[in-house]
């Protein structure tokens, strides 16, 4: 893994949550890949999501945390890149919840973009 690799994924990383930190639907299509899916369980049901599905959903999220000065919490926890294809494993505090988030990677036109959330909510 090169420098520049862990250093570009980990911008990734943070456009990601300041998305949702932001309630900004436009960072959301910036860092996801636009066949991207968001996946995982919400109170015993699983869901699954397109990039525009969730788009809406973080935008429909007002005021934004960022606007109630919520604290931040994002912990990145582990990055691993092979070749042109990248996994991280993410810990940020969203919607009063704490997410566990695992963000698959593509390099695309030398830009990481995200192509799977999987997301565990921790108890």
């Amino acid at each position: 893994m090169s420098q520049a690799d862990n250093s570009s994924i980990s911008d990734a990383i943070e456009i990601y949550f300041a998305s949702m930190y932001e309630s900004s639907a436009d960072k959301v299509r910036q860092v996801f890949h636009e066949n991207a899916k968001i996946t995982g369980y919400m109170q015993g049901h699983l869901v699954e999501l397109s990039v525009s599905d969730f788009a809406d959903s973080v935008a429909s999220q007002l005021p934004s945390a960022a606007e109630k000065k919520e604290p931040k919490l994002l912990e990145i926890e582990s990055i691993e890149v092979a070749g042109e294809t990248a996994v991280a494993r993410v810990r940020d505090g969203y919607l009063g919840l704490i997410f566990l988030d695992t963000l698959s990677f593509l390099k695309i036109d030398e830009r990481w973009v995200i192509y799977n959330k999987l997301f565990h909510i921790e108890d």
